[in-house]
């Protein structure tokens, strides 16, 4: 059966390698514009103090950006296939080590089919593509974090000698405080998660490792707070706060608002048939698993306390999450999908998570269970395939965007270098990247960023390209 699950992981990976192809095509927009200038002409430091004294606080979030940012047009192309590569890497990891912390025995392909379903659809699956995968602004923001947050616990899982044990603590504290100054969201996901696994502790953690998990659990909730309390008291977060008058955030009308935003949300995530491929992950792995003693086990009490308190807490931190963008976003929450992944990583796990208990249960009851089997694999298929037409529709966009970008990119660097003050410029938007002139041109951010872009004082709007 490993060879099984191993050919059937392909079919994700083929959309991963197919869609991080397409990133040569991926060329600045939105915030890319005002990043690269200041990392151009300052590098780390200017990076560190744009955001904690100016932007949002994140210092963790300035760093990510400096390291794909220094490489200029390279780095916003290189960043896709190398964050998803990562994201990969990890995601399996975590599997594996909770499939070795669950005492299961999965055959040897199991987790990398299990990861990379969940890989693709946390990157593919999205409305929106493009700011998930390609736009490393938001990736950095919202993408990656939750990532991070769940390759914090696998040492954790693993963690076996005192030695280990003290290694994977510190970790945690490490992770925490980093969470807390990249994604105020992310933070409190993490933090939610955290704190049902604590109220749960003594029905989820084996006797043996009980203290030890509490402890992690704790100082992981802990070091967020930390994490987050610098970056809420820079003058870069107060900045942020006083911009977007984020003092509304629990007036009952935002807290409506969020809530009616929210449910939106997921009831679109619930409709959106693909994430059916989580589920159908989940029975492959509750089939082929076995026990301690080589056996099928069916759910018990404590499967139920743990699907029940995963529910309890994607509903408790996606509201929060949607609570803390809202006076930044209003309406706009449940369009701008990015702000989703801080919590969509959570939702395809619990996904993953039921459907295993579908399959276990499936697997005590029927001795033979290769009906269902089957139907898992072509569900597991399916969601795959039903990635590609979107990625392939959105590749020809970036295609078309990428040569007009080229194009106008060239002319304007050749009009700067003559010592031309001011340029126009044509906007060139892309799956609902900000691009300047916006609203009939009464909206002109990022022009000036575009400007310090090409080193000239101003751009005007142009209607067609030079």
């Amino acid at each position: 059966m490993s060879t099984g699950a191993g050919l059937l992981s392909l079919l994700p990976l083929a959309v991963f390698v197919f869609a991080a192809g397409n990133a040569r095509w991926v060329r600045p927009g939105g915030d890319d514009w005002c990043f690269l200038p200041v990392v151009r002409d300052g590098g780390l430091s200017a990076m560190v103090e744009k955001f904690y004294l100016h932007d949002n606080g994140r210092l963790v979030n300035a760093v990510l950006v400096w390291a794909y940012a220094r490489f200029g047009e390279a780095g916003q192309q290189w960043f896709a296939p190398v964050s998803g590569a990562l994201v990969l890497v990890l995601v399996w990891a975590f599997t594996a080590a909770v499939v070795r912390a669950a005492r299961l025995t999965v055959p040897r392909g199991v987790p990398l089919l299990v990861a990379s379903m969940v890989v693709a659809l946390f990157l593919f699956g999205s409305p929106n593509t493009y700011k998930t995968f390609y736009w490393p602004a938001a990736s950095v923001s919202h993408t990656l974090p939750p990532v991070f947050a769940c390759a914090a616990a696998i040492p954790v899982l693993r963690a076996a000698s005192r030695r280990t044990k003290v290694l994977a603590l510190l970790t945690v504290v490490v992770a925490g405080v980093s969470l807390g100054l990249l994604s105020e969201e992310t933070s409190a996901v993490a933090s939610t998660v955290l704190a049902c696994a604590l109220l749960t502790s003594g029905h989820l953690f084996p006797a043996s490792r009980r203290r030890f998990l509490r402890v992690c659990c704790t100082a992981g909730i802990v070091s967020i707070v930390i994490g987050t309390l610098i970056l809420y008291t820079s003058p870069g977060s107060r900045n942020r706060r006083e911009r977007k008058d984020s003092s509304t955030m629990l007036d009952p009308d935002s807290l409506l608002g969020s809530l009616r935003g929210f449910g939106e949300i997921a009831r679109t995530l619930l409709t959106t048939w693909p994430y059916l491929g989580a589920l159908a992950t989940g029975v492959i792995l509750g089939l082929l698993a076995r026990g301690p003693m080589g056996r099928p086990t069916a759910p018990g009490k404590n499967d139920a306390i743990a699907a029940a308190a995963g529910v309890c807490a994607l509903l408790v931190s996606g509201y929060a999450c949607t609570v803390i963008t809202y006076p930044v976003f209003g309406e706009a929450v449940v369009s701008s999908t990015r702000l989703w992944n801080d919590y969509l990583l959570l939702y395809i796990l619990l996904l993953v998570y039921l459907g295993t208990l579908a399959g276990r249960a499936v697997r005590s009851r029927v001795r033979q269970a290769g009906l269902v089997l089957t139907v898992g694999a072509a569900t597991y298929a399916a969601a795959c395939l039903a990635l590609a037409p979107s990625l392939a529709e959105l590749e020809s966009h970036m295609i078309t965007r990428a040569h007009d970008w080229d194009r106008q990119n060239r002319w304007m660097h050749s009009q700067a270098a003559t010592g031309v003050h001011v340029l126009p410029y044509k906007r060139l938007p892309l799956s609902h990247m900000t691009e300047p002139f916006r609203h009939g041109g009464r909206a002109k951010w990022p022009a000036s960023c575009i400007a310090d872009y090409y080193e000239v004082q101003h751009i005007t709007q142009a209607y067609k390209l030079p």
